[in-house]
């Protein structure tokens, strides 16, 4: 069984803070990418950050300068700071990651069950 669980989501004020994090657990041989997606009510699913097991980081361009994706690879957990929040932030907040199991050769994506954060005065 793997999974992906988040945490730190919350109300919050227009250009106030938020720290979320992502721990994945389970039979995990390796960790890829891992990403943090967003979902506001009616709207499609995107994507807000993402990380390499490298390092390498990717940005949607709302975010930048904002938010920043980090990871643990020892704790195999992701984290996702949010600066200055703005209203138009408020969405569930989703971690993907890029997971190769005990026993597989292949990587699959996995899904966290998501986390509120709105951002409201």
């Amino acid at each position: 069984q793997v999974q992906l669980v988040e945490s730190g989501g919350g109300l919050v004020q227009p250009g106030g803070s938020l720290r979320l994090s992502c721990v994945a657990s389970g039979s995990i041989s390796r960790i890829n990418t891992m990403g943090w997606y967003r979902q506001a009510p009616g709207q499609q699913r995107d994507m807000v950050a993402l990380i390499t097991s490298g390092g390498r980081t990717v940005y949607v361009d709302s975010v930048k300068g904002r938010f920043t994706v980090s990871r643990d690879n020892v704790k195999t957990t992701a984290y996702l700071q949010m600066n200055s929040l703005k209203p138009e932030d408020t969405a569930v907040y989703y971690c993907n990651a890029d997971l190769l199991l005990r026993g597989s050769d292949s990587y699959r994506q996995y899904w966290g069950q998501g986390t509120q954060v709105t951002v409201s005065s």
